[in-house]
């Protein structure tokens, strides 16, 4: 009988599991904002005074307004792909040359981006955002620290990047971008003759560490004129966490593979620094026939 009594306690105790998962599942916006997911908390924050639970916002208009933003979102979603590739007829699509993926010409188009720095490892770099003259650009600036940590493990500092956020679609679903239809990243800049590492960030569903991403140099000469840069993504090598791979392959354009581009200055000199932008974009250049730069070859070749 005991035994009997200890199965059922167990098998409540099972679907009052299970119903709070998928409570959590379906309540997801709107605890967006709640602690419900982790429990850490960084050396020398203090001590959260509410509970987890009491952070969330169980709002019913809230929900039924996020409801409402993400049909319509998919609506335009569903419009663009009956339309055609990326919301364009065929044959704009297949006769496009150049296309723009990022200009900064407002706050809206910064929020678009994140930065981060060696501060969140310790350090001392800062990084800062902000419109550029007339409202026309991106400039990106701060001032670059190499001193290393005194925590005992770091032994490298010194870096500051800016990357984009992943896009999202309707209900939360990640966007992936198609650039199979170019082969080379076309930028307008203005730098002050410091080297950047750009970056294309890819989704782990498709490789196999989360920490793969491909680079390539970008050059700022200085000075006050405007730089128009083409990158071949021919020419972007294989790297995971800052170790370029002896197995290299080309960027899969024609996968869904990337999520966010980035741009990342550590060139080992402390000083203040400075990357004024104008827009990002796409270029199929029909005179580069290039189709990867590097080396592949079989390292487990039979004997």
């Amino acid at each position: 009988m005991a035994l009997a009594v200890m199965l059922l306690d167990g098998a409540s105790f099972h679907s009052a599991c299970c119903r709070h998962k998928v409570l959590l599942s379906s309540l997801g916006p709107l605890l967006s904002h709640s602690k419900l997911y982790s429990s850490y908390r960084r050396p020398g924050a203090e001590p959260e005074k509410k509970l987890s639970w009491q952070n969330a916002d169980f709002s019913l208009k809230k929900s039924i307004d996020h409801l409402k933003t993400h049909l319509s979102l998919l609506k335009k979603e569903t419009q663009d792909y009956l339309k055609g590739p990326g919301g364009n007829p065929l044959s704009q699509h297949l006769l496009e040359q150049t296309r723009v993926l990022w200009q900064f010409r407002s706050q809206e188009d910064l929020n678009k981006w994140v930065l981060s720095s060696d501060v969140e490892i310790g350090g001392k770099s800062k990084v800062y955002i902000k419109l550029g003259g007339n409202n026309q650009a991106a400039l990106l600036y701060g001032t670059l620290s190499t001193e290393v940590p005194r925590d005992g493990e770091t032994k490298y500092s010194g870096y500051c990047s800016m990357r984009s956020r992943p896009e999202v679609g309707s209900f939360n679903r990640k966007k992936y971008y198609d650039w199979s239809n170019f082969n080379s990243l076309y930028l307008r800049v203005r730098g002050d003759g410091r080297p950047w590492m750009v970056n294309i960030y890819t989704d782990p569903y498709f490789s196999h560490q989360k920490d793969d991403l491909y680079s390539y140099f970008m050059f700022t000469r200085g000075g006050p004129y405007w730089e128009e840069i083409t990158i071949p993504f021919s020419k972007f090598f294989l790297s995971s966490r800052g170790r370029v791979q002896d197995n290299q392959h080309p960027v899969w354009l024609d996968k869904a593979s990337f999520l966010t581009l980035g741009f990342t200055i550590g060139d080992k000199v402390d000083g203040p620094f400075q990357l004024e932008i104008d827009f990002i974009g796409l270029l199929n250049d029909r005179a580069h026939k290039e189709k990867f730069a590097y080396e592949a070859y079989d390292k487990n070749t039979p004997v």
